[in-house]
């Protein structure tokens, strides 16, 4: 056989695959009660290799922010149809965030400076810390006030990775919140 032949083949195959993909991700949304929209994520990915394994709270947070993302979610590519596939990692020192169409086909790589988000990750890391030891020792009033400080650090950072993003992904206030929350794992190992 020759080689133009066997491409075509290779082609031909990875077409039949995507096509497949597709129809999976069509099927689970259908199988969920109804067709979801387009403008969402269908699958949210931390790259393991760039931010390996964390505690287990923090653990905890990544799949409960990932769990939240996936059932209820907006997030467009403007000019580009999803439903999307996003993968989160660090390149040198920077949030790489690799989106394909749930189908596989490459919609685009956009590499976010960490550098604007130093401050409110500092913060809500302490923040964070502090909520984790309240948990266990602290009055319920007191857990609900380092809540509420903790969940203004939160809106305060989802804002600004809304206008960082803004004009190449736009996503609602709820998805910006738990995307930050997957920077934050990313940020913790680093």
């Amino acid at each position: 056989m020759s080689g133009a032949a066997n491409s075509s083949e290779a082609k031909s195959r990875d077409a039949e695959v995507a096509d497949a993909k597709a129809a999976d991700v069509k099927a689970a949304d259908v199988k969920a009660g109804e067709a979801k929209s387009p403008h969402r994520l269908a699958v949210v990915t931390l790259d393991e290799e760039s931010i390996g394994r964390g505690n287990p709270d923090q653990e905890h947070e990544r799949a409960i922010a990932i769990f939240d993302i996936l059932e209820d979610n907006s997030f467009t590519v403007p000019g580009r149809e999803g439903p999307y596939a996003l993968t989160l990692g660090l390149v040198e020192s920077k949030l790489a965030l690799v989106i394909k169409r749930a189908d596989g086909d490459p919609v685009m790589t956009h590499l976010l400076s960490l550098t604007p988000f130093r401050r409110v990750i500092r913060d809500y890391e302490m923040i964070c810390e502090s909520y984790y030891n309240a948990i266990r020792t602290a009055s319920p009033t007191q857990i609900e006030a380092i809540d509420m400080g903790r969940r203004g650090l939160h809106n305060e950072a989802s804002d600004l990775l809304r206008q960082r993003l803004e004009g190449k992904v736009d996503l609602d206030h709820d998805t910006a919140r738990r995307l930050f929350t997957l920077v934050f794992a990313l940020h913790w190992k680093a």
